[in-house]
């Protein structure tokens, strides 16, 4: 079995590019700093050869420790490693893409990112490195009323940007993370390389039904966040424990029909569906489990019941959180 998950892992969506991008990636968010080397060469250790990453996570280089861990124990090659990574909002502006990619390949310790993605379609007032990094959502946490501060940057600036990556090397993939159908059409019409990825929160309580489909037919890879639900957004009070969809009945039901848990279902669930998905834990335990997710396959009617529990319940909604820190962003409006 441990043999299927390391073989199957490796397998997934074909972007634009060529590249494999493999089905199941390791997610780093939230994720401490004192855990996540270690966490990111266990990932390695049982066969993951994803690691999505981000600026505004703040554990880069401890992430970036784990990979060098790995490559050295000689348990993978770089090239045998799918990597991703995320643009924060204060980088948005031409003259700040460039930069940011570079600090974020200087703390992982790589020379390229095999997908680099704008995190949300939000530009804010740029933060220097040396203020302040990662920098956050608030631009002066010191400020007599601390709040966000919104930049003048169109999505079409920030994209051509992005494409100069790929131009130089930095780059092997480029696209785009909480955006909607309409904001994608809009950024299409105008860029020379289209998006190979969009990053957006996917779970049973939020199917997304119609933007799957239509990422589908334009060929753009789904990578779906936060695919076991509520977990990660209780202790942020962005959501309760009630709201888990591994305790559903019906998602415990087919766990058991199938000698599975409840996440290995849901992220099974994800897979049949056709995206990425990049759950994320910093217990051994957790992280096996997550990847072993290639022997079993759920029904039709196991799908359907899956999906007729979408509540449409978004749990990273800067519609909601934006309110508190001076500002009203709602983008999936």
């Amino acid at each position: 079995l441990l043999w299927r998950a390391f073989v199957m892992a490796a397998t997934g969506p074909v972007l634009a590019s060529g590249q494999v991008m493999p089905f199941v990636g390791f997610g780093t968010w939230k994720i401490p700093k004192e855990n996540a080397a270690a966490a990111v060469e266990s990932a390695i250790r049982q066969g993951y050869r994803h690691i999505d990453c981000a600026c505004d996570y703040g554990n880069e280089k401890e992430v970036g420790a784990g990979i060098k861990a790995a490559i050295d124990a000689g348990l993978v090659k770089r090239e045998e490693l799918f990597v991703t990574s995320k643009l924060w909002n204060t980088f948005h502006a031409k003259e700040h893409v460039l930069p940011a990619c570079q600090r974020t390949l200087a703390d992982l310790g790589l020379e390229y990112l095999d997908l680099y993605l704008i995190h949300f379609p939000i530009a804010l007032k740029y933060v220097p490195f040396e203020t302040r990094y990662p920098p956050e959502w608030i631009h002066d946490p010191a400020a007599a009323q601390p709040r966000m501060e919104l930049a003048d940057v169109p999505i079409r600036e920030t994209w051509e940007a992005m494409e100069a990556l790929l131009d130089q090397g930095l780059a092997k993939n480029i696209g785009v993370s909480n955006f909607q159908a309409q904001l994608l059409m809009d950024l299409l019409r105008t860029a020379r390389t289209r998006p190979a990825v969009n990053q957006v929160e996917l779970h049973p309580y939020l199917s997304q039904e119609q933007l799957v489909e239509y990422h589908a037919k334009l060929g753009i890879v789904v990578t779906g966040y936060s695919p076991l639900g509520a977990g990660s957004y209780v202790s942020l009070q962005m959501a309760t424990g009630v709201e888990s969809a591994l305790d559903d009945p019906v998602i415990k039901g087919i766990a058991a029909k199938h000698s599975k848990t409840p996440a290995q279902v849901c992220l099974r669930w994800g897979i049949q569906r056709g995206y990425n998905v990049v759950p994320k834990s910093s217990t051994d335990a957790r992280i096996q489990e997550n990847i072993n997710v290639f022997d079993f396959e759920l029904s039709a009617e196991d799908m359907s019941a899956i999906a007729a529990l979408n509540r449409f319940r978004r749990f990273n909604d800067p519609g909601v959180y934006t309110k508190f820190m001076g500002q009203f962003y709602p983008i999936f409006s």
